[in-house]
């Protein structure tokens, strides 16, 4: 898994490496799920791979270090002293993140010895696992909202010998009083939250995915405090994010939708000699994300593909022949139109892939390029969504 993660996500000699090469993560992840039903099956149904049983160890190893997801609750169970078989129906509600992005963004926390280190989101406990591998488990503190989850990571983490202090609450709260130099969040969220930036200490460093209800353009937020107690922040595009939050609205393009886009003709078509945005261009689409609001785009389609599932608008780009593409639209939302008018602005404020994050004592947050040409606000939690974790 560690070969994997060096030839192709970068990752580095250094600490996270070599805590991930010291962590048996069969000890953190005993049992997990391996999905039997076709994806388009409903109701779905699971098996659970128990290490303690002979015959379920291989294709369990393979979960465990095949370096993807692995999943590790269902419909919210506890943890500890659950029989291995067979589940069907509801959905998994914990599991431990693709091991590509938790090492890199590990890897950018930039852990080291002695570091007091706060992990939102316990899951599975790997981050902080490799926190108290690096840091030391006297300063890590680990929260999350579900107490089946806190009670397993308490056990398995003290069977491989860390004793970090394990709190059971909201992550949004973080651990009132306390300062960290390390926050690590391990879901998206649609803005910074305020405790845990105060939690900050001086020198402290904050991450955490922040996008809209959209799944397909996240950011990252990094958050800073220097030395003298200001704090400064970007938001960066990035490919892939967490999952969302506990009580995120999230909107999705379904199966039935899909195939309209896919199969109809539209109400409008045009040819046009301009370039559909590119993939590449990340720090466009998370300003789509934000300032578009309510798009998604299939990933799975052979081309650019986006659909307004709350307006049932949709738009399918198909090339034609050099440099011409046939502009499909439906519904209400000119998609076309908004995507080139937003990429013109884009432009205009110099192509940025990254963002100012300016996070204000009353509570206020908006990005911005460095030119302040494109901007937007991030919004405000509601008051049923505070302290929300996975």
């Amino acid at each position: 898994m560690v070969a994997e993660l060096e030839a192709r996500h970068g990752l580095r000699p250094g600490p996270v490496r070599d805590a991930l090469l010291a962590l048996p993560r069969e000890v953190l992840m005993p049992q997990a799920y391996v999905r039997r039903s076709a994806p388009d099956k409903d109701p779905p149904r699971w098996d659970l791979l128990d290490w303690s049983a002979p015959e379920d160890r291989p294709e369990l190893l393979g979960l465990l270090y095949g370096g993807g997801s692995v999943l590790v609750q269902h419909d919210g169970e506890p943890l500890l002293g659950r029989a291995g078989r067979t589940r069907s129906g509801a959905s998994i509600t914990s599991m431990s993140t693709v091991m590509g992005l938790t090492a890199s963004l590990l890897e950018e926390l930039d852990l080291r010895s002695g570091q007091r280190v706060l992990d939102v989101g316990t899951g599975a406990g790997v981050t902080a696992a490799v926190a108290c591998q690096i840091c030391g488990d006297r300063g890590v503190v680990t929260l999350d909202r579900d107490r089946h989850l806190t009670d397993a990571a308490e056990v398995r983490l003290a069977d491989l010998g860390f004793r970090p202090q394990v709190v059971y609450g909201p992550g949004e709260q973080g651990v009132p009083g306390a300062e960290f130099d390390r926050i690590f969040v391990s879901y998206a969220m649609e803005r910074v939250p305020q405790a845990l930036v105060d939690q900050l200490a001086p020198g402290g460093r904050l991450l955490v995915h922040v996008t809209s209800a959209s799944p397909s353009w996240p950011g990252l937020a990094i958050v800073e405090r220097t030395a003298d107690g200001r704090i400064t922040a970007q938001l960066r595009a990035v490919e892939f994010a967490h999952r969302a939050g506990h009580g995120m609205e999230r909107i999705w393009l379904s199966k039935e939708f899909r195939r309209r886009i896919n199969a109809e003709p539209g109400t409008w078509t045009q040819r046009s000699m301009l370039a559909p945005p590119a993939d590449a261009d990340r720090g466009l689409w998370l300003a789509v994300d934000h300032l578009l609001g309510g798009l998604v785009r299939d990933f799975g389609a052979e081309h650019l593909v986006i659909g307004a599932p709350r307006c049932g608008s949709w738009l399918r780009v198909e090339p034609v022949g050099h440099r011409r593409w046939n502009i499909i639209t439906q519904g209400p939302r000119d998609i076309w139109k908004e995507l080139q008018d937003l990429k013109a602005r884009w432009q205009a404020a110099g192509s940025p892939s990254r963002y100012r994050l300016y996070i204000e004592p009353d509570g206020g947050q908006h990005a911005a390029s460095a030119c302040g040409r494109l901007s937007w606000p991030l919004p405000n939690l509601h008051p049923l969504d505070q302290g929300s974790a996975p």
